[in-house]
């Protein structure tokens, strides 16, 4: 009888320890097992240009999911990144005439004041995370569709660049995304303020009575988190050679939260990982090439999108049980 009693709390334990590994290793495991299937299923996919054009459409979710991992990280979420990624297409075209480098600061300078204000609705006003940043979708994208508001093509040969060239062999928006998610890694890992960060996650009321400058963390958290929907949004602007605010970034906050939950960032804060946002993101662009390359609507994503979503939480909150 003793012996029964001692042995039935082990089912839970094995079960937690399964979610533990789900939640830690399951993106890499799920990534996995949709590069075999479709190397077994999927005609051409180990070509050479089939890799590169994968690359180069989840480099933009991969920017996007950075700045979204930063912002969970604190127990937020930011639901205005893909409007951001829309005006700051907008803010490239209404400043190309003053040339390049002038249209490419002025987008992100808008993306880094669209985060500020997100920050400050949240740090200052007291203002929840997705209500804030749930307003700032719907006025932004409007905004963007005010200041371009159809879609507006052009040919500009620093842009030209940006969007198509290529190092050793690699697309220049790829070695852009691979040095972003070099550098939030490092902040993350190494300094002060991602220790902070992960502090303020973990326990804001902790961190504050510690003398941490919580709501300078949040501001600058969604900053960054703008800014870095607005290297997206210009990389991508800059790969199409035109902009059009009613469909760039739309969905794109789906996207950024799926990359960040599945590669095992809780949506409770108190921690970021990186590697896993990376992960996430290429899941979810493994995810759209197959269903389109075997004729499946893109609603489709949608919805295992959203069961994706739900395994993630549930991993992670069965890790607290």
């Amino acid at each position: 009888m003793a012996e029964t009693a001692a042995r039935l709390p082990q089912p839970l334990g094995s079960r937690t320890r399964v979610l533990a590994w789900l939640q830690r290793y399951g993106v890499y495991a799920s990534v996995l097992a949709l590069f075999l299937f479709n190397v077994a299923f999927t005609p051409h996919f180990l070509e050479v240009a089939n890799f590169r054009t994968q690359l180069i459409q989840v480099a933009p979710i991969v920017i996007v999911s950075l700045g979204m991992a930063l912002v969970i990280g604190t127990e937020g979420i930011d639901l205005s990144v893909g409007s951001v990624m829309a005006l700051s297409s907008a803010m490239v075209v209404l400043y190309l005439g003053y040339g390049a480098p002038v249209a490419i600061v002025a987008a992100l300078a808008a993306g880094a004041a669209v985060g500020a204000g997100g920050g400050a609705l949240v740090a200052y006003a007291g203002v929840q995370p997705i209500v804030a940043t749930l307003a700032l979708l719907v006025g932004i994208r409007g905004l963007a569709n005010v200041l371009v508001p159809q879609l507006t093509e052009f040919r500009n040969p620093t842009l030209i660049t940006l969007g198509s060239r290529s190092v050793l062999g690699l697309p220049l928006v790829v070695i852009i995304a691979a040095a972003l998610t070099a550098v939030v890694a490092f902040v993350v890992k190494r300094t002060i303020f991602g220790r902070q960060l992960v502090a303020v996650g973990g326990n804001r009321a902790a961190a504050k009575l510690s003398g941490l400058p919580v709501r300078r963390i949040l501001v600058t958290v969604y900053v960054l988190s703008g800014l870095l929907a607005a290297v997206a949004g210009v990389l991508a602007t800059a790969r199409l050679q035109a902009s059009d605010p009613t469909s760039l970034g739309l969905l794109m906050e789906l996207s950024a939260i799926t990359a960040v939950v599945v590669g095992g960032t809780p949506l409770t804060g108190g921690r970021v990982r990186v590697l896993g946002t990376v992960m996430g993101a290429l899941l979810i662009q493994l995810l759209q090439a197959t269903l389109i390359k075997h004729n499946l609507p893109q609603s489709w994503t949608q919805m295992v999108q959203a069961v994706i979503i739900l395994a993630a939480v549930y991993a992670a909150r069965g890790r607290k049980q």
